[in-house]
């Protein structure tokens, strides 16, 4: 009997190990081949690329990497590094600004035979990490790391800020890339995005804000991560703390300014009020709150961490000196609602050829053009509508048009040093998006297309049949001479 017993017991012991998570049943390889759009030739595609790294198998069959493994891609796959199988994958869902997407195997069957993560509870300082990867030949390999501390920054893209985990330890580069599952014993503790050798740090993206991101996919659509859409100031000076009438003791940030079409203007959030608590944690003077287990957090964790599209929040506020409560339901401002495109992934830039002229909307992208100092080297009255996009959406622009190149044509000529010229009005008609620019040269006052700028030359003329000849070849020549969609 007592055999019988051990027996049963190693049995046990074994199926367990076998249906716990690791490296080899519960990570997969990811490659993609990837292609975005010529920004500078907005009616082609740069050379395409190849990206390497590693998913982790989650329940329902479904394997979770981040936004960057699935960026303009045009071929996904899936690969078990102990067999060397391959599967075919499409997108589920993506979220740039969290740097998070779900991707779904083409065959039903081919993760059958792994073992899916479930998400690990919080982290917190001294937890004990590993990293998983593989080398070369299939082989796992398990790097420890231990967590450090926490803040809020960003993963991926400028302006968008989550919490992000660092922990400490060499982490040794194998077949791969730094995009690393990062287990915090059996379960999903976060994915590493970023590593430091100098540094030996590593930043992880933690498993709270990839709960998040897998509740919002329960109900098969996606909404995102909320804004609260304000612009504020820190209240460190004591004469802007006189002025706002803020006591000695008490914290707050300055709302300077309200955006458009998000949580805050949606609600009686105004100008002018000053921030004091969300939800019961008080907001002190540099914008930050006490956070129970990482100390002082960015109160923006608060709206985007431990709060959901939908959920109603309350602020406590301080206007004219007097304290109020605003109640402000979260909603998400969508990147495509922006008067310039934050980012652009998996679709060509909006734009419109006429004659030889091409005519763009603006985006970030566009003006990251021109190269890592771009906030200093792009065009002043391109960084100036970026900076302050107010004065246009006031005069009901909804996205910025702008003049991007001139492709040399009988129609063009003296036109050929024309470029990132901002468009006001085509044939008389204001101009709000690419849309209108294209209705606009559909409508000419007569045989000249009139062409309006803000800056000089400010006003230029295009034969209208001429142009028409100049679009018919083009189009052969290069497939399309619009996108506007």
């Amino acid at each position: 009997m007592r055999l019988l017993t051990l027996a049963l017991a190693a049995t046990l012991a074994t199926a367990t190990a076998q249906d716990a998570p690791s490296p080899e049943k519960s990570v997969v390889r990811v490659n993609t081949t990837m292609q975005a759009y010529n920004l500078v030739q907005p009616w082609q595609k740069a050379a395409p690329g190849t990206r390497l790294g590693l998913g982790a198998v989650i329940p329902g069959g479904r394997v979770l990497v981040t936004s960057q493994m699935v960026t303009d891609a045009t071929y996904i796959e899936l690969e078990k590094a102990d067999t060397a199988a391959k599967t075919i994958a499409e997108v589920v869902a993506v979220d740039y600004e969290a740097n998070l997407a779900v991707l779904k195997p083409a065959d039903p069957a081919f993760l059958a035979d792994r073992v899916p993560f479930e998400l690990g509870a919080e982290l917190e300082p001294g937890d004990a990490l590993e990293a998983w990867q593989f080398e070369s030949n299939g082989t796992p390999v398990r790097t420890g790391i231990e967590v450090s501390k926490a803040e809020v920054a960003r993963y991926f893209l400028d302006g968008a800020f989550f919490l992000r985990v660092e922990a400490t330890g060499t982490v040794q580069y194998r077949s791969g890339s730094f995009t690393l599952p990062v287990a915090k014993g059996p379960k999903l503790a976060g994915m590493l995005v970023s590593y430091s050798s100098k540094d030996q740090v590593s930043n992880i993206l933690p498993a709270d804000i990839i709960a998040h991101f897998l509740a919002d996919l329960e109900d098969g659509e996606y909404t995102g991560f909320p804004n609260l859409g304000i612009k504020y100031a820190q209240t460190l000076d004591d004469q802007f703390r006189q002025y706002l009438k803020l006591g000695d003791l008490d914290g707050g940030v300055y709302v300077s300014e309200v955006m458009p079409r998000a949580s805050a203007a949606a609600s009686d959030l105004e100008a002018g009020d000053v921030i004091l608590s969300i939800n019961g944690h008080a907001v002190d003077s540099r914008g930050n709150y006490d956070h129970p287990v990482w100390g002082k957090l960015s109160f923006s964790h608060l709206v985007r961490g431990e709060a959901s599209t939908g959920d109603t929040i309350k602020l406590g506020v301080l206007r004219d000196g007097e304290p109020e409560e605003v109640d402000l339901t979260l909603i998400r401002r969508a990147p495509e609602d922006e008067l310039i495109d934050p980012y652009m992934f998996d679709r060509g830039p909006k734009f419109a050829i006429a004659g030889g002229l091409v005519f763009q909307e603006l985006t970030e992208p566009f003006l990251r053009l021109f190269g890592e100092e771009w906030r200093t080297r792009a065009p002043t009255k391109l960084l100036m509508a970026h900076a302050q996009p107010e004065q246009y959406e006031a005069e009901g622009r909804r996205k910025i048009v702008m003049l991007t190149r001139t492709i040399p044509t009988p129609a063009t000529l003296g036109y050929e040093r024309l470029s990132t010229l901002i468009v006001s009005k085509v044939n008389g008609r204001p101009i709000n998006d690419i849309k209108d620019l294209a209705e606009a040269l559909e409508n000419p006052e007569g045989d000249q297309h009139r062409i309006e700028f803000e800056d000089f030359p400010k006003l230029i003329f295009l034969d209208v049949a001429l142009a028409a000849q100049i679009d018919a070849t083009l189009e052969q020549r290069i497939g399309t001479v619009r996108r506007l969609d």
